[in-house]
């Protein structure tokens, strides 16, 4: 059971607290020494507070999610600031080849399969063990089987608040039997903090270190190049409105209807802890700096948010939020020069991705 009672965000963890499936679900909240907050139910990992200062002090919820379990399990989108796998992002067709055998996953997503399928672990109840005020794990295991893939795999997912307001997640899985796995979270952020209507992000200013992305398909799976990003509407290496580029006329803009692409994160070495994004909301003051072990950073612009209702009367327009899903690239399991997502057994699945929140 959930111990915290949130002071900052309003929620209240009875109203998190129901029976699905057989398992409990419930309301976790994470403190820091400032007070500021994180609260997170182990349906699907859903983060549905982020509660940090603006440059005044004023607190403000700067993530998108709801006030209940039921508007969490029914919600109009339902990867709202959950986690996702056991293979986040696109595969083509929902097939793919391991050993020489086809799998079929499911399609539910035009033509393609996206984010480990219906059942993924967006809609997936969690065993959590909180120990202490600034630290929660999720504990799942999948079946063999599950939505198609093979192989039983155990995920733990650890989120750690921080006092330097920073949101740390770290990802351990294995696996039985040959698989393949890409873990992400899916989190809507909304830096100006949420309201009716949350403002849009296209003001926001973003600064990546990628020089390389991935190109799409107008059904959203990579072409198989992986492009400079210079001289493209993709170029975020010096900090740009993201609005300002966001409707170009652009092959990729348009198959994206906006941003909807992976980054290739800069890195010196394979796996390292990197910088690769930072977001600064010149109303608020508010930033946000991205850090991942991935070698991907899939940044999407909630193109295709329709003002869906959130927690305590808040509404999310299209565009109100933005996306910086750490991950290996789409449909790498068709592409055998994208980084490898094959897991063994024996191996250990490892990533950790860190959100820090400031104020300038």
């Amino acid at each position: 059971m959930s111990t915290i009672q949130p002071k900052l965000s309003g929620l209240k963890p009875e109203k998190f607290q129901k029976e699905v499936k057989g398992k409990k679900t419930d309301l976790y909240t994470l403190v820091n020494k400032d007070g500021y907050e994180v609260s997170i139910t182990n349906y699907g990992g859903a983060i549905v507070a982020i509660m940090v200062p603006d440059k005044n002090g004023k607190v403000a919820n700067v993530i998108q999610g709801h006030d209940n379990i039921d508007d969490v399990i029914n919600s109009p989108e339902p990867f709202l600031s959950t986690l996702i796998g056991r293979f986040g992002n696109r595969i083509a067709k929902g097939k793919f080849t391991l050993n020489g055998k086809e799998y079929q996953l499911a399609v539910n997503n035009g033509p393609n399969h996206l984010h480990g399928g219906p059942t993924g672990l967006h809609a997936q109840v969690w065993d959590a063990y909180q120990a202490g005020d600034q630290n929660l794990t999720l504990d799942i295991k999948l079946p063999y089987g599950h939505e198609g893939f093979t192989g039983e795999v155990k995920i733990a997912v650890e989120f750690t608040w921080t006092d330097e307001n920073e949101l740390i997640i770290e990802y351990l899985a294995t696996t039985n039997k040959k698989t393949i796995i890409n873990l992400t979270h899916h989190a809507f952020f909304s830096i100006q903090g949420i309201a009716n209507p949350t403002p849009t992000i296209e003001n926001q200013v973003l600064e990546m270190n990628c020089d390389f992305y991935i190109p799409i398909d107008e059904t959203s799976i990579p072409t198989g190049e992986i492009l400079k990003v210079e001289g493209t509407p993709f170029d975020f290496r010096t900090p740009k409105a993201i609005g300002k580029d966001i409707d170009a006329d652009d092959e990729q803009i348009k198959n994206g209807s906006g941003y909807d692409h992976c980054f290739v994160c800069n890195k010196k070495e394979v796996g390292e802890l990197s910088f690769v994004a930072r977001l600064t909301d010149p109303v608020s003051g508010r930033t946000l700096e991205t850090y991942t072990t991935e070698p991907g950073m899939q940044v999407y612009t909630d193109n295709f948010g329709s003002g869906i209702p959130g927690q305590f009367g808040a509404t999310f327009p299209r565009r109100s939020s933005i996306c910086f899903e750490s991950e290996h690239f789409p449909d790498s399991p068709n592409r055998p020069y994208f980084p490898s997502t094959v897991l063994k057994p024996g191996e250990k699945y490892k990533q950790t991705t860190i959100y820090k929140f400031g104020v300038e």
